[in-house]
């Protein structure tokens, strides 16, 4: 089976970007990217390391940092070290959610103080994806690492959803693939509330999601209604002629 970090870092190399901007006591995050484990990764496939992020947000003495997210995942190690830089930050820490917060982006958006999602948005959870090779202890060894792993991100989904969450089985919605509306997500606890607008399309990355199973078909890839063609000029009617026409013979 192809690894589908792999390929999804591969299908989307070069499609995103990351970039802060500082105004006043306030500074913005553009996390428009995958998440990768270094900056060799990030030279080699495109994304944004963890290290080039976490460096940038500890720099930063802003009292009030907005991340503003549309990133198809990565490595959920990486994202587990952003999280903990933004646990450790004084700031308080907005998550704006303005296309996908998919796989271990959902996870930067779950540490965040405040999640707000854009209308048409979404939040993806799964369970973690690897790939291994050796005997059978060694893929069972595998295996369970991996439980291991899935154990501790619905963890931070339950600790993120708080009362909102405690009768949704978050294990059961990895496993499933889910994708979240913003109503949905606000109804489990992953996000506090839905904007008004989101941002402009123009802004955002077009993502090639194929590596996922359930991923939604974006708004701005579904094709438009064709116009109905125009008749040939020497079908049309005149209108206008007609009704003269018609006047003279009943004259």
């Amino acid at each position: 089976m192809k690894n589908k970090l792999f390929q999804l870092m591969a299908l989307n190399k070069g499609a995103g970007s990351f970039k802060l901007e500082t105004s006043g006591d306030e500074a913005t995050l553009w996390l428009y990217d995958m998440i990768v484990d270094s900056d060799v990764t990030a030279e080699w496939w495109g994304g944004v390391s963890a290290e080039s992020l976490v460096k940038e947000l500890r720099g930063l003495s802003a009292s009030t940092i907005h991340i503003r997210i549309n990133s198809p995942g990565g490595d959920v190690f990486a994202a587990r070290t952003i999280e903990q830089a933004i646990r450790e930050h004084s700031a308080t820490v907005i998550a704006h959610v303005d296309g996908y917060a998919a796989s271990a982006a959902s996870l930067v958006s779950s540490a965040c103080d405040q999640v707000i999602m854009a209308p048409g948005s979404f939040i993806m959870i799964h369970k973690a994806w690897t790939i291994a090779i050796g005997n059978a202890d060694d893929l069972m060894g595998t295996a369970d690492l991996l439980e291991k792993i899935d154990g501790t991100i619905a963890q931070s989904y339950e600790n993120k959803a708080g009362d909102a969450g405690k009768d949704t089985d978050f294990g059961a919605l990895m496993a499933a693939e889910t994708w979240l509306t913003p109503e949905e997500a606000v109804a489990v606890g992953l996000a506090d509330e839905v904007a008004s607008s989101g941002p402009k399309a123009s802004a955002q990355p077009r993502w090639n999601m194929s590596a996922y199973q359930h991923a939604p078909t974006p708004v701005n890839d579904v094709e438009e209604p064709k116009p109905a063609p125009e008749k040939p000029a020497a079908e049309k009617i005149d209108h206008r002629a007609r009704s003269l026409r018609l006047i003279a013979q009943a004259a």
